[in-house]
């Protein structure tokens, strides 16, 4: 594949990664001035705010991957994963129900592949499945199906909309894995971001009956299903969350729109999202990632904690703090450095790994 050179690339390509955070964060201070009392008394207006600033650093991160995009991967768009449940997306000029597909050019007809299932980020708040296609592409080229899910975003969906969405998707790709070239019993749940939650989440869902009900999801897989996860830069918990400071008036401000409540830190239900206190040994095996210099990086870091606690497959990804330059959130889409390199080789190293010892089982939908 195509490889841009250094330089003015470079500084594009990291700029675009940081523009969404720091624009966002620089309009969460004078919001938290109190200028405006619709700032004060409803999510909405900070959340558009902070959604058009990421949405314009994603673009811009998509563009920067175009150099690295294969020309052998072929894609199935915008399949409706929920056709036949009466339901339609029509929230916000989103088309939030809809997943693509991308796959080796070469496959035959029928053909299965072990298939990443990629939720993307956006604080919950931001963000579609078009953002992740070019990575996705890179990624498939690898030798994996790749599909980007699209799910409802705050504050007009609260949680677990996500997470019921992304399970859902599941139950369509198995249902349709034939025509999708996906592997039905060789599943990895993968996502950046609030992405990496929302996929974390679900895996909890899956392998966990006491949490499945408590959140009222029904799982649409079975646990033996789900071969791993790829999870890069997630906050995994809410109540470690440092709410002080500009990145905390912009985690209020996402976590109120996706809480639906204020008081999101004592909502007993919104609690269920601490997905670090529901885990448990059957779990999946795990690539956990995050950068030096992502306000983030405890969250991924305690996972992966609990996770060898708990006696679950871990691998992860972590920098020396002192490394130059310092990796922000999101470093894994940054193919001109060689942290991104890096990242996704070890990414692939993971995936490949766990295909390798998987005993794929005779497994069904439930």
């Amino acid at each position: 594949m195509a490889k841009s050179s250094k330089g003015s690339r470079l500084k594009r390509h990291g700029k675009a990664l940081a523009v969404g955070l720091a624009s966002a964060l620089g309009l969460l201070v004078v919001v938290g001035a109190g200028t405006y009392a619709a700032f004060r008394l409803s999510p909405w207006p900070s959340a558009l705010l902070i959604r058009q600033a990421f949405d314009a650093g994603a673009v811009d991160v998509s563009d920067a991957l175009e150099s690295y995009v294969p020309r052998n991967v072929s894609s199935i768009l915008d399949e409706n994963y929920t056709v036949g449940d009466g339901q339609r997306p029509a929230q916000e000029g989103h088309r939030n129900a809809y997943l693509d597909v991308y796959f080796p050019a070469d496959l035959a007809e029928g053909e299965k592949l072990p298939t990443v299932v990629w939720s993307h980020g956006g604080a919950y708040i931001s963000g579609d499945k078009e953002q992740i296609g070019n990575y996705a592409r890179v990624l498939a080229d690898r030798g994996f199906t790749v599909v980007s899910v699209g799910y409802a975003i705050a504050p007009g969906a609260k949680f677990p909309t996500p997470i019921r969405q992304v399970n859902k998707a599941l139950g369509y790709l198995v249902e349709h894995s034939d025509r999708l070239h996906v592997d039905p019993n060789r599943l990895f749940l993968a996502g950046d971001s609030a992405g990496s939650h929302i996929s974390a989440q679900l895996a909890v869902v899956i392998t966990e009956p006491t949490y499945a009900q408590a959140l009222g999801v029904t799982p649409t897989v079975n646990p033996e299903q789900i071969a791993g996860m790829l999870l890069y830069c997630g906050p995994y918990n809410v109540r470690s969350i440092n709410l002080s400071g500009p990145f905390g008036r912009f985690m209020t401000t996402v976590l109120w729109a996706y809480s639906g409540d204020p008081n999101f830190s004592e909502n007993e239900y919104f609690a269920l999202a601490n997905v670090t206190d529901y885990v448990t040994a059957a779990f999946p095996p795990s690539f956990i990632s995050a950068g030096n210099s992502d306000p983030l990086l405890p969250h991924s870091v305690t996972l992966a904690d609990r996770l060898e606690q708990l006696g679950v497959p871990t691998d992860t990804l972590f920098f020396p703090t002192d490394h130059k330059p310092g990796l922000g959130h999101e470093y894994q889409f940054v193919l001109d450095t060689e942290a991104g390199q890096l990242a996704l080789e070890r990414s692939v190293e993971f995936l490949e790994q766990a295909v390798g010892s998987a005993n794929p089982p005779d497994a069904s939908p439930q």
